[in-house]
């Protein structure tokens, strides 16, 4: 089997169609190309290469299942190889794009007016507007219903308050997608739009990270934001609105994911073959070939699921707990793999010139993010059984 074929065990190339094989060739390329060089610096840093935001809008990845509004319009698979191949630089690099495209943008397409969508989803495809989603709160993040976050009604403006925690993008975001209640119960959240410039927004970059460091992470402070009437989204009120958009996330996670851990076993098997103990490479050692033997199965499951989830959506058959099972499956393969790969690396695995160790560190807060594993397997065993372990 041809090297540049042995992560692509069985044939997966083959169900994709030539415009979904250009998607994922062109996000590949620009990762090798422009953003792996960099990578290494920015996570030494804890910064996001912003230089090559101009170059992401180019790509045409932003809001990429959306039709019309300068959006690509193409399917759902297009989508999730474009997060794959971004994660296989560095999760910060598909969060970027999952935040801009998979959230924002969708709550401004599923749940905006035809004015909202005009103004903003042309610019924001483009990169020309940069955008954060701001849902969970301090206190409150596998149960966003319980958000203390309020927006009260004054004359023709409405008045928010709240704080927001753990926001990627907040502090280059132009716009934030804010949700908030508008009375006392989950029934009354509506999704706002706020101009990070509005008098009383502050976005306060999150120090001390040991995990998606290549990442802007945001805690969102509003006092006394006052916006237009129009600057809610007239579609969305209630949870539904939210967690719709979530449930974009969480696909193109499903699919990033194996990003990392193709990244992280490719990279193991290239040491592998190279690194000579006791008078050969450590390929050929048992216990090395189980290693490796493990990750590619898990890899190729995964992308199996993965593909099959994403002709569902395409098929308009998709449901969120079919996405749930991908997210919470594929990630928690994906950091086992990513910890095996460090370990076939020995102890030069926990040097940043390799990539293992970095992608394990980024998957623990992509294990927890977007639904923790805990909940994901609750929103399973509620699809399962019919009886909700929880409110």
């Amino acid at each position: 089997m041809p090297s540049e074929q042995i992560s692509d065990f069985c044939r997966i190339d083959e169900l994709l169609s030539p415009e979904e094989r250009l998607v994922r060739d062109s996000v590949r390329n620009f990762v090798q190309q422009k953003f792996l060089p960099r990578v290494r610096q920015c996570y030494r840093d804890g910064t996001f290469p912003s230089e090559l935001i101009p170059d992401l809008g180019e790509l045409g990845i932003f809001g990429i299942t959306i039709k019309g509004y300068g959006c690509p319009g193409l399917s759902y698979l297009a989508y999730g190889l474009a997060m794959q191949e971004l994660e296989a630089g560095d999760s910060g690099l598909r969060s970027f794009a999952s935040v801009q495209g998979g959230l924002s943008m969708t709550a401004l397409n599923l749940f905006g007016s035809e004015e909202q969508k005009k103004k903003y989803l042309p610019e924001l495809a483009r990169a020309k507007l940069l955008s954060c989603f701001g849902l969970t709160e301090p206190d409150f993040g596998s149960n966003p219903g319980g958000m203390i976050t309020r927006a009260k009604k004054d004359g023709d403006r409405w008045v928010i308050n709240g704080t927001k925690m753990w926001i990627t993008n907040g502090s280059v975001a132009n716009i934030a997608i804010v949700w908030a209640k508008t009375g006392e119960d989950s029934k009354s959240v509506r999704g706002f739009i706020v101009p990070t410039d509005a008098k009383g927004f502050k976005a306060n970059k999150i120090e001390g990270k040991l995990s998606m460091r290549a990442s802007v992470t945001s805690e969102l402070v509003l006092e006394d934001v006052r916006v237009p009437a129009d600057a809610m989204l007239p579609g969305a009120a209630g949870l539904t609105g939210p967690l719709s958009c979530l449930n974009h996330a969480r696909f193109g996670i499903a699919w990033g994911s194996l990003g990392a851990a193709r990244a992280c076993y490719e990279e193991a098997l290239s040491y592998a073959k190279n690194r000579v103990q006791f008078s050969k490479p450590i390929a050929g050692y048992q216990l090395t070939q189980q290693k490796l033997a493990d990750m590619l199965t898990e890899i190729t499951k995964g992308q199996l699921l993965a593909w099959r989830v994403a002709k569902l959506l395409d098929a308009g058959q998709g449901k969120h707990f079919h996405i749930s099972m991908a997210k919470r499956n594929n990630v928690a393969i994906s950091l086992d793999i990513a910890r095996q790969a460090r370990s076939i690396l020995g102890g030069n695995g926990i040097l940043d010139e390799y990539g293992a160790l970095r992608h394990a560190a980024n998957l623990e807060t992509v294990y927890t993010y977007e639904g923790t594993h805990e909940m994901h397997t609750l929103i399973l065993g509620e699809q399962i059984t019919g009886i909700a372990a929880f409110e």
